[in-house]
């Protein structure tokens, strides 16, 4: 009986998590219009890198990077929602926490083009 307790435990955890989960989701893609274009990007080209995979650890590096941008700004959006609730006043620290995020969405961008530009590279001679 304890078991079937815990286990229930869990799985309301389980919804929860992912119920918030969901909520953060949509609001990112009503209010972040960068967000909007990388998913934009990812209906695009998560359906191009199954074609343009030759190996499941290029179809996983393909689709890791684009999630690892995905990634990246939710959390930079997370940074800046934060710097925002704590006042809209110009600060220095604020200007600076702010750029950091952005530095880190540009790396994950970086990140992404080397990817999917050394994969195109290697499988170009099938085309």
């Amino acid at each position: 009986m304890a078991e079937k307790g815990i286990l229930g435990l869990l799985n309301r955890r389980v919804v929860l998590t992912i119920t918030h989960s969901l909520h953060g989701l949509a609001a990112a893609f009503k209010t972040q219009e960068a967000f909007r274009c990388e998913v934009g990007a990812c209906v695009v080209l998560i359906p191009l890198a199954f074609w343009l995979a030759e190996s499941n650890l290029q179809l996983v590096l393909l689709i890791g990077a684009l999630l690892f941008v995905l990634t990246t700004e939710l959390l930079n959006t997370g940074l800046e929602i934060i710097v925002d609730r704590i006042g809209l006043e110009f600060h220095e620290l604020s200007g600076r926490a702010k750029d950091v995020g952005s530095a880190a969405v540009l790396i994950s961008l970086v990140f992404f083009l080397i990817v999917w530009g050394l994969i195109l590279s290697e499988n170009i001679s099938r085309f």
